[in-house]
This record gives C-alpha cells, structure tokens and sequence, in this order.
C-alpha cells in the first residue's frame, strides 16, 4: 500500500531551510510539477533549480531525504510540465508516491488556513508544532483527517462489489463510507452496509488501516459477513450505479500496490479461506 515504502517516514515538526539538493513540491491547482528521468522514474525540483529568493517551507523526511513546499512565483524551472497530483497515484519509487501525496495533504490545509476561521485574520504557521497560529485572538489549528472505512461484505467464496456513480474511477471497488459523529468505525460498518445494499451485517473484525493523503482521510479496513439475508434487492443510487456478489476466482486481481481497497480485494482472492475464518 502507499505507505509500505520501505524508508523511515519522519514527520517531526521542524523549521530549517531546505539544502541544494532537497526536493521542493510546487503545488498549483491541483496539479504538481516535474519530470521523468531516463527509467521512468518521477523526478520534482530540486532547491538549487528554483529562484535564489524563493522561500521553502519543511515537511517532513524519508530515509535520509527532505522534503519541502512552496508556492509557485514564477514559471517552473525548465523542463518540468504540470500534471494533475490524482494521476499520479502510480508513479516509482512507491516512497516518492507516498512523499507526493503526503506533501499535496499539507499544502491543501496550509492553503485552506490562510485566515482565522474565528476573526478572520492572517494566520501564521505555529512556531513549535504543526500548527496555523491566528496572532490576534490565539486560535490554533491543526492538521485534519478524516476517518472512513473500506467494507469487504463476504459469504462462502464471494464478496460485494460496487461502482460508484458520477465518478471518473470505474473499476469495481469495496463499500466504503466516512465515520460519522458518536460512531464507532464498527457502527460505520454496520449502518454502511444498510445504506448502500440494504443488509445486516456480523462478524465485523479489523484488517489494516492506510492513510490516504491525497482527500486528508485515514482509512480503516473490515472484513463482515451478512447477518441473515444476503440478497442485494436495493442499492443507494446516489452513491453506487451498481452492487453485486462476484465469486473470488472471478474477481480481477489488482496491479496496484497503492491503495487499501485492492489490498483487500487481492487478499479475499488469494486468501479468502483466511478471511472466512
């Protein structure tokens, strides 16, 4: 998954400069700049290719790697292209995806806690933590993500598969949902299921977590089962244009080491007498 990277992700609160050869994202609209090199690899701007007066702001590290952001105050250095940050989600070395990602998180909420929320005034990055400081009425903000599930429904050797309806991502993908206020993530299973294929649900046990930095959540895996009938006779067609059982042998194995769902989806088909225990 997208944080499987192999390095040591170190995100310990720091104000430095950034060095010569330190990675500096440039962020704009949604999209990123960079380059790819000989082996396909993706490469971003280095400190010393950016205008001398340009001012980085630290991230974080990776191994032995820093990262940081800054807005953009000219053209990008030359032959670098902007390219939307959601089509990069398969871009190597997977530790730079996942540095990618992380670092378009933090500059959506450093660019979305530019003014207090409480007075409206300018606020300032915290000086000891990861924070926005609102200098006059001292109001502080942090970083937020939002907690959601990924539901493998199975019975016997099959699982629930769904489309989602109006979105660009068409592939078969699990019920999921975002936890609500009072619930627990077990709740979430429980009444995500009923709202999106109409079933009761038992036997709801953990399989991993993964953050998602590119929409700020944090995701939660479970595998349940049907409590009682399991004919899907309803689906909530605001969400989902589709909802069906598909047997193990039949589910399409996933090339895609990033995300949560295919992990899941790829461990029932290979592994789906460890998930019926």
């Amino acid at each position: 998954m997208i944080q499987d990277i192999g390095k040591t992700f170190d995100n310990t609160y720091r104000i430095e400069d950034p060095r010569e050869e330190d990675t500096v994202f440039l962020f704009d609209k949604g999209t990123t700049a960079l380059k790819y090199d000989a082996e396909g690899n993706a490469v971003f701007p280095k400190r010393r290719e950016l205008p001398k007066d340009l001012r980085a702001q630290y991230l974080f590290r990776i191994g032995g790697e820093l990262f940081y952001r800054a807005s953009v105050t000219s053209e990008i250095p030359q032959g670098y292209k902007w390219a939307s940050v959601r089509g990069l989600r398969h871009i190597a070395p997977l530790y730079r995806n996942f540095a990618l990602m992380t670092a378009y998180q933090l500059d959506s909420w450093y660019r979305e806690n530019k003014y207090c929320g409480r007075c409206a005034a300018k606020m300032r990055p915290g000086l000891k933590e990861r924070s926005m400081v609102c200098p006059e009425c001292g109001n502080t903000v942090y970083p937020k993500i939002s907690p959601a599930v990924i539901i493998g429904c199975v019975k016997n050797d099959e699982i629930i598969v769904s489309r989602y309806r109006g979105r660009a991502y068409t592939n078969y993908a699990l019920l999921a949902g975002f936890v609500e206020i009072g619930e627990t993530f077990e709740d979430t299973v429980r009444r995500e299921v009923m709202e999106e294929v109409g079933l009761k649900v038992k036997n709801i046990r953990y399989y991993a977590s993964q953050p998602w930095p590119i929409d700020s959540d944090f995701l939660m895996g479970f595998y349940c089962e049907p409590d009682g009938d399991s004919e899907i006779r309803r689906i909530d067609e605001e969400e989902l244009s589709e909802a069906l059982w598909i047997k193990a042998d039949d589910l399409p194995y996933r090339e895609d080491p990033v995300s949560l769902t295919s992990d899941m989806m790829n461990h029932f088909k290979e592994l789906k007498e460890d998930v019926l225990k």
